[in-house]
């Protein structure tokens, strides 16, 4: 197991955050995630629209996680219409 960084971006109506985020978080249980934390780092402008939207609420997820899990992580990541973003990154120990 590593440790890895996950940041999401979600939509900024309420409904769709709360789907996106449940989403998430049960992929990365169903994939084996241990000590996952949440960090909420709230609703932003968006640098550029993505999927004809301009702001986007942000979470910063750390968690514990076999390499072998990651791809089909954001597979499942790619496919929500609730994930507008996504970015796994290997924390530094």
């Amino acid at each position: 197991m590593r440790q890895y960084e996950l940041i999401a971006v979600f939509p900024s109506e309420e409904e769709l955050f709360r789907q996106g985020k449940e989403a998430v978080a049960a992929e990365l249980a169903k994939q084996g995630a241990r000590d996952v934390k949440e960090d909420d780092m709230g609703d932003r402008q968006l640098a550029y629209e993505i999927k004809k939207r301009t702001r986007g609420h942000y979470i910063l997820f750390t968690m514990n996680l076999d390499p072998q899990k990651v791809v089909p992580a954001e597979r499942a990541f790619k496919l929500n219409a609730n994930v507008l973003k996504y970015l796994f990154v290997r924390a530094e120990a």
